[in-house]
């Protein structure tokens, strides 16, 4: 009997949970799926998927030795483990598709190799990024540098033999820290790439790091967690946070007060250098030229450079062709809009950190009606807290309504018919379509009327749109729909129970 690929790497999974702690499981191997078990000659291959070419060097470089022994457990000597790792679409303008290729997982050095069956690309060159799906092959580390195959530190020609150590303040936040930023789907990669450059400056292939992601969303907070946990634990490190209209600014002063070679040389002696909103440095052609050859002396003397911006390095506008390359040499991570439960988990800590006990039917409240911006979001909690205190009224729910009613009103999601399809599908854990669709399962059909009903009680449409919003059906079915919903609720108490339960969620999100 076959084995199903997901059953053998759960196998795999269970032996490896129990050898690792809870935190790097989740993080390194729960996201991880098999998506073939086939036999090749005498082996027989399991091929995982990546997400990313980090996942595939952390744990090439940090899980091995585990990842072996769990495979040759539960497969037999015969087994091998391949990856597919995702490169992602390289230009949506290009129409490039993403794609992926496989090679075999690292053996042990005694082991035969199989014949490699393609070349490894450069991945300099395929943009932002990119990942290829393989896996090394013995004594045959796969570089992601900036594609010219070696890593060796250059000595900085421009820092003076046997000078002393500058002393810089870095101009961190201390606030800023891992501990204090809150993880989820929206930027479990990006955060997981910074505690490992900030765990290994200048030491991973991640170099430059380049984050990216809209006003608000962590970009700050993450970059400077990097710098304090480098300047907590690396003491002879020199680290340095600066914007880049602060670095402009001072580039200008260095040619005004003719002290460009001060300037330069600074910059060249430290070893974690982080530049916030790259993006700005559009249009400044002197102040692009001087970074990039600050750039290069860095990079070349192995020093790590961690950078932020709003857009993916290819979007920005009026950067020199060379100094974006340079962006895309090592690895660029975004982060996301955070989901409702990441929202709801970042207020937990905001209100913990204050000391403030507070409804959880309140903060669901507030993380339903503000979404794009997490700065927006700790700001109206501490707005209706304040408010609170100072009127000296509980916080409740009608509060939060009253006193962010102006804040969430361009945020919030105007109630309609989709989106009252989507809160009641969400609920009972189906799809969308199956409301609008002709089947009539009892679980569907429930789902569709209760759909309906709410439809007609927190919407203004009539019985004949709602009815064709729900796959062309006629204003009769919404009748009926109406009627016996409201028969469960008089008739049923516990339907009475989850009828009150989705209109508690649709209330949330509406006016």
């Amino acid at each position: 009997m076959e084995r199903a690929p997901q059953h053998v790497w759960d196998e795999c999974l269970d032996v490896i949970r129990d050898n690792i702690s809870r935190q790097s499981f989740k993080t390194w191997f729960a996201p991880l799926k098999a998506i073939s078990l086939e036999k090749d000659g005498d082996l027989l291959r399991l091929t995982v998927q990546l997400p990313s070419r980090f996942y595939f060097e952390w744990l090439e470089e940090h899980y091995f030795s585990l990842i072996r022994k769990t495979i040759t457990k539960v497969l037999g000597p015969s087994g091998r483990l391949f990856y597919d790792i995702v490169i992602e679409k390289d230009d949506a303008d290009r129409g490039v598709d993403g794609s992926s290729m496989q090679l075999p997982a690292r053996q042990p050095a005694n082991e035969p190799q199989p014949p490699r069956s393609a070349a490894i690309p450069n991945l300099a060159d395929q943009g932002d990024q990119n990942v290829f799906a393989g896996t090394s092959t013995i004594g045959e580390p796969i570089s992601f540098g900036n594609g010219s195959g070696t890593t060796a530190a250059i000595s900085n020609p421009f820092v003076i033999p046997g000078i002393q150590k500058i002393q810089v303040d870095s101009r961190l936040n201390p606030s800023y820290t891992f501990d204090r930023f809150i993880e989820g789907d929206c930027n479990r990669l990006a955060r997981s790439a910074s505690l490992a450059i900030a765990q290994q400056p200048g030491g991973t292939s991640f170099n430059p790091f380049l984050l990216y992601g809209g006003v608000g969303l962590g970009k700050t907070h993450l970059i400077q967690a990097i710098g304090n946990y480098v300047g907590a634990n690396k003491l002879n490190d020199t680290v340095l946070y600066v914007s880049s209209e602060r670095f402009t600014t001072d580039f200008v002063q260095a040619i005004q007060h003719n002290r460009v070679s001060d300037f330069s040389l600074f910059y060249r002696q430290i070893d974690l250098l982080i530049i916030d909103d790259v993006q700005f440095f559009g249009g400044k052609e002197k102040t692009q030229e001087e970074f990039f050859h600050i750039f290069n002396a860095l990079h070349q003397s192995g020093k790590q450079i961690v950078l932020s911006a709003d857009r993916p390095p290819r979007d920005i506008q009026g950067i020199e062709e060379r100094l974006l390359s340079r962006f895309q040499w090592g690895l660029s991570a975004d982060l996301q809009i955070p989901d409702l439960e990441t929202r709801i988990a970042i207020l937990q800590r905001k209100a913990v950190e204050d000391g403030i006990r507070i409804d959880h039917e309140i903060l669901e409240f507030v993380a339903h009606n503000i979404k794009s911006n997490i700065r927006e979001l700790e700001g109206a909690l501490i707005r209706l807290l304040a408010y609170g205190t100072l009127h000296k009224r509980e916080v409740d729910l009608p509060l939060a309504k009253e006193v962010l009613r102006d804040l969430i009103k361009d945020t919030r999601v105007t109630l309609t018919i989709e989106e009252i399809q989507r809160l009641v599908c969400e609920y009972f854990s189906i799809e969308e379509d199956l409301v609008r669709a002709k089947t009539r399962k009892r679980e569907i059909v429930q789902a569709r009327q209760i759909a309906m009903y709410f439809c007609k009680q927190f919407t203004q449409h009539s019985l004949k749109t709602i009815g064709l919003h729900f796959g062309g059906r006629d204003h009769s079915t919404v009748i009926h729909a109406n009627q016996s919903v409201e028969n469960q609720i008089d008739t049923e108490p516990k339907f009475r129970e989850l009828i009150e339960e989705i209109r508690h969620k649709i209330e949330l999100r509406s006016r």
